[in-house]
């Protein structure tokens, strides 16, 4: 076994590629500027060592020269990578099942077309578990229904796109719901299971900043949901965002938001209609 000294010095980071204070602030003004992201203070340290391993692994000499290169080069691919580094990706299946509940009485009360917004869609969770509700509530699911799944974090998209998960992520989702959408693997893809396509087809996946310009267009949607992905942002931003979202939603639209969030005093385009649910003013 290796003495702790040598494992230090395989992962060590070359002292130049480190963060200074002063790099934290610039990369902080850098990811807020493209994604809205408030980095606070308390990760610093994380932040160091992220941008550190990247500046290093595409042969900057330090992290201010790879947050130079960044600020330069606005449509350089590097800016993915760099997001996708600040991006949290906290998801369950049927997580604040309420919510679900509430969609799947709402929807039976909409005419087709009916389309649902997920605008942080992470690593598919989410959208699949509305694709289950839909599936479940709506007549003829296959005409006329349809998820539009967007996250910023292309990594987790693709992953969504995937649509394969450990069997551990799908405990919350009922049995009978596990069998009639989910397959599961053998061989070497024992303890893994894949959506079917049934439930696939019901969703289309896309990366989607929610500070880019080109929205949907008005109407496009019966319900929205963002959830838990406001409070990375500051009032500002929430509020802007708030108020693009009004617009996109058909009349008596729904917007599902998270458990620990509250937009009753940020903007007039939406009033509370239940816990953490508003409905289109």
């Amino acid at each position: 076994m290796e003495s702790s000294q040598n494992i230090s010095s395989i992962f060590a980071l070359p002292a130049q590629a480190k963060l200074s204070p002063g790099d934290f602030e610039y990369a902080a003004k850098l990811l807020r500027g493209r994604a809205g992201i408030v980095l606070g203070a308390h990760k610093q340290e994380m932040a160091g060592r992220t941008l550190a391993l990247r500046a290093h692994a595409i042969g900057h000499k330090s992290v201010h020269e790879y947050l130079d290169e960044l600020a330069r080069n606005p449509t350089s691919p590097e800016w993915e990578m760099f997001i996708n580094s600040f991006t949290i990706n906290h998801t369950a299946f049927f997580r604040e099942q309420h919510h679900f509940e509430i969609l799947a009485r709402f929807v039976r009360t909409r005419r087709k077309p009916i389309s649902i917004w997920c605008s942080a869609a992470s690593t598919g969770e989410e959208p699949y578990t509305i694709a289950m509700t839909l599936r479940e509530s709506c007549p003829q699911p296959d005409v006329g229904v349809s998820i539009w799944a967007t996250d910023i974090d292309t990594n987790a998209i693709q992953r969504a796109r995937e649509g394969v998960y450990p069997q551990e992520r799908v405990k919350p989702v009922p049995e009978d719901y596990l069998h009639k959408y989910f397959q599961r693997g053998t061989g070497r893809r024992a303890g893994l299971v894949r959506v079917k396509d049934s439930l696939r087809s019901l969703v289309e996946f896309g990366v989607f900043n929610l500070l880019q310009n080109d929205w949907p267009a008005p109407g496009s949607f019966d319900a929205i949901f963002c959830r838990n992905t406001m409070i990375y942002f500051d009032k500002a931003t929430q509020t802007k965002i708030l108020e693009r979202f009004a617009p996109t939603l058909k009349t008596g639209g729904l917007l599902f938001a998270g458990h620990s969030e509250n937009f009753t005093y940020l903007t007039d385009a939406f009033r509370l209609q239940g816990q953490t649910v508003y409905v289109k003013s």
